[in-house]
This record gives structure tokens, C-alpha cells and sequence, in this order.
């Protein structure tokens, strides 16, 4: 049996996006083993990375499920969209990291649960860099 695997397109495939714009896009699973999962999450959230504890925050959710409000048919794709908020942007600091992402989760009636992510950089903020002496 083939293991499915998560496509997330991004509409415009862009991969820098401003605060207020529009993050629109599609999951398809392939091959469609439809009998074979029970729900499908996707959530664009932001998450720390570097020293420290690790923030991690979700902007927008939804559920697709066989039992849920929202009917899980994966012979079409499964669209999304929502307005991107002004802060936190991307930051790519020497200490701190803020990452963006849109994170796709299969839930599975038998085997693992699947994972895929798609990053993106919220805002046009510069890298930091170290001062030399």
C-alpha cells in the first residue's frame, strides 16, 4: 500500500507575504485512501526557535473531519484563506527565530499520523547581524 502523502499549494506560490494581505490555498492527500483517515487539520501559525522555551501560536484552524461540521471530502481539495495579522513578522535574529507556517496534520484510523509544513515569511525584516569590533 502506498503511504499518502500532504500537498499544501499556496495560491500565487509566494513565499514573503505583508501584514493584512490575504494567505489563500489548497490541501489535496494523494493517493486518496479515503477509508483510511478520520480527519484532516490545518493550521498557519507562527513558532519561536533558538534558545530558550519555544512560543508556538495558531492564527487560524480547521478541522475536517468524517464526524465533524465541516464534511472531510478529499476527492476535491480542501481550501483555505485568512487575513494575515500585522505582528509577530518573521524574524531570523542571532538568539531568536520567528517562524511562520502553514502545518497540514492527517489523523489516520489505523498507523501514524502524517505532518507536512509549508514556511513563509510574514513582513520584510532583515536578518540581524553581528557587529565587529
Amino acid at each position: 500500500m502506498t503511504e499518502p502523502r500532504i500537498l499544501i499549494h499556496l495560491d500565487g506560490k509566494k513565499t514573503v507575504y505583508e501584514p493584512g494581505e490575504v494567505l489563500a490555498g489548497q490541501v489535496r492527500i494523494e493517493p486518496l485512501p479515503l477509508q483510511d483517515i478520520k480527519a484532516v487539520e490545518l493550521s498557519i501559525l507562527w513558532y519561536t526557535d533558538g534558545k530558550g522555551d519555544q512560543d508556538l501560536h495558531v492564527r487560524y484552524f480547521r478541522r475536517w473531519s468524517q464526524e465533524g461540521d465541516l464534511p472531510l471530502d478529499l476527492r476535491e481539495p480542501l481550501r483555505f484563506q485568512t487575513v494575515l495579522p500585522q505582528t509577530p513578522l518573521s524574524y531570523d535574529g542571532l538568539i531568536i527565530r520567528i517562524r511562520w507556517c502553514v502545518r497540514v496534520r492527517v489523523f489516520r484510523a489505523r498507523g501514524r499520523e502524517l505532518v507536512e509544513e509549508v514556511p513563509f515569511r510574514l513582513g520584510r525584516v532583515a536578518p540581524a547581524r553581528v557587529r565587529l569590533r
